[in-house]
């Protein structure tokens, strides 16, 4: 489940990342640890995302995150680019990776299984839609919890 705070704190960084030239990509919060973390994915849409954008963007975030007092506490930032076995997200991902070989998570069994891979062929409002060797599977959005690119098909 997303931390309460993951809206706010992508309501912040979205444009912080924008005016760096970067894209964000997701926050995560994780409170278990001591003290808590959050890590910040971003991407450079232009070329490879360097440590020098990662930098950049901690920077830039730490200030405003320090200055709003949104986590009041003490935490540990982490920014950092989500690499090659990423998760697709925003509908540029789902167009970009169109053809590729993804994992598809979903929350609860669906036709029985809850782990699909096949080659992503796109999404709409309605289904996630996988080519599993030629054969198309439409999967119902709802049921989705997570898609990846993946080494197999």
């Amino acid at each position: 489940m997303t931390h309460p705070l993951i809206p706010k704190i992508l309501e912040l960084a979205t444009p912080i990342a924008e005016q760096l030239g970067l894209e964000m990509v997701g926050a995560v919060y994780q409170t278990g640890k001591r003290p808590p973390i959050l890590r910040v994915d971003i991407r450079n849409p232009d070329t490879d995302t360097s440590l020098d954008d990662c930098e950049r963007m901690s920077r830039s975030l730490e200030e405003q995150l320090d200055a709003t007092e949104l986590i009041p506490n003490a935490y540990v930032l982490e920014v950092s680019s989500p690499g090659i076995s990423r998760q697709l997200i925003t509908d540029r991902d789902f167009v970009a990776f169109k053809g590729f070989a993804v994992l598809v998570k979903t929350y609860a069994p669906f036709k029985g299984k809850k782990s699909w891979t096949g080659r992503l062929q796109g999404r709409d409002e309605e289904s996630l839609y996988l080519n599993q060797k030629g054969r198309a599977i439409a999967i119902p959005r709802q049921q989705v919890a997570k898609v990846q690119l993946s080494d197999q098909e």
